[in-house]
């Protein structure tokens, strides 16, 4: 192969554009982005849903 093969072509206006236009959109939804409010009177510990099941007092039980 030639080196001229193994240099990557140069973005396009339009690429460049898009490319700018989505960092910039990702850029506004991460600043807007909110976390979830803190539970009022939940469970104590962590999350009983975090693998997808439910637990209470030692019972499991799939959703």
């Amino acid at each position: 192969m030639s080196e001229k093969e193994l240099t990557p072509d140069p973005l396009s206006k339009p690429a460049k554009r898009a490319i700018a236009e989505a960092d910039e959109r990702r850029r506004i939804q991460e600043k807007n982005a909110k976390s979830p409010p803190p539970e009022t009177g939940g469970r104590k510990g962590p999350d009983p849903v975090r693998f997808g099941d439910w637990e209470k007092n030692g019972i499991v039980s799939d959703f």
